[in-house]
């Protein structure tokens, strides 16, 4: 199978892509700045606009990741930067799609449980609602999913993703850094969900989409085990060896968010999803339970 990835020089694109290619996958990324040591055939392209790579994406099977890190300050200048640099982007590959005899046979279109919002202690399946707010990331995701809202290919799957765990990521590394400082306590109340997924399932819900040729729709890349925060917290200390620490206060937490520039809210807000679709189809998770996935990390 051709895999063509937009945005992925990333993180989360290097490991799709160093893990299809070990299954013999023809894998291609579109990347604004080629890198020879980079995974697959790096394409160039301008994220804005369909070019020659064009005719990569015919018959094949379209991953689009493309856009910024969402750790910023919600500023509306920042928002916007987030939200076209997803936009333009699917637009061009819609754009390119479009213009094809043979269309790609799936699209998988990436995008985030937050756009849930906050929101509380509800059990969120595939059929809730999206929330309006806030700006960023709710508004960020919703506009990102529209924007790849009935394009031309096969099928399309939108995968709304949580936290993925994984050694290389950002998350994971303030997170493990944060716990190591002694400040591995609940943030906020603690009372918030966090929706997460390690990254050997995460990868293994890529190659379920690609595979079931009757897949389609939303689909929940989550562990079918949401924690509250303070759970959460309290299984990286026990990963780390760490003993109990004081609560970050909310207040004490938006100090800290605006001297390191990024949002509160990717801390402060949560929401309880479930992978309901991949239940039914009988996708069976490696590393369903908070603990086992943190230790699995710690010594891979």
């Amino acid at each position: 199978m051709r895999v063509v990835l937009a945005g992925g020089n990333g993180a989360l694109g290097r490991r799709i892509a160093a893990d299809l290619a070990t299954r013999g996958d023809d894998i291609a990324v579109l990347t604004r700045s080629p890198d020879r040591r980079g995974p697959g055939r790096q394409l160039l392209w301008d994220g804005a606009s369909a070019g020659p790579w064009a005719s990569e994406l015919a018959g094949a099977a379209l991953i689009n990741l493309a856009g910024e890190l969402v750790d910023r300050r919600p500023t509306p200048a920042n928002v916007e930067a987030l939200t076209s640099s997803r936009v333009r982007p699917t637009r061009a590959l819609r754009q390119a799609a479009a213009g094809l005899a043979t269309p790609p046979a799936v699209w998988i279109q990436m995008s985030t449980l937050a756009i849930y919002g906050d929101a509380g202690d509800a059990v969120l399946a595939e059929g809730a609602a999206p929330a309006d707010g806030p700006a960023q990331m709710a508004g960020v995701a919703r506009a990102w999913e529209t924007a790849a809202k009935g394009v031309t290919a096969g099928r399309q799957v939108v995968l709304r993703t949580a936290v993925v765990l994984d050694r290389g990521t950002p998350a994971y590394a303030r997170i493990t850094s944060v716990t190591r400082w002694g400040l591995g306590g609940r943030m906020g109340s603690g009372s918030q969900w966090v929706s997460w997924l390690h990254i050997e399932d995460f990868l293994a819900i890529i190659r379920f989409c690609l595979d079931d040729h009757g897949l389609a729709g939303v689909v929940h890349a989550t562990s079918p085990l949401p924690v509250t925060n303070a759970d959460f917290m309290a299984a990286f200390r026990r990963s780390q060896n760490r003993p109990a620490a004081p609560p970050t206060p909310a207040w004490l937490l938006r100090l800290g968010a605006a001297l390191l520039r990024t949002d509160p809210a990717l801390a402060l807000t949560g929401r309880r999803c479930v992978p309901a679709r991949l239940a039914a189809l009988g996708f069976a998770f490696r590393y369903p339970e908070i603990d086992a996935a943190l230790k699995a990390l710690r010594t891979s």
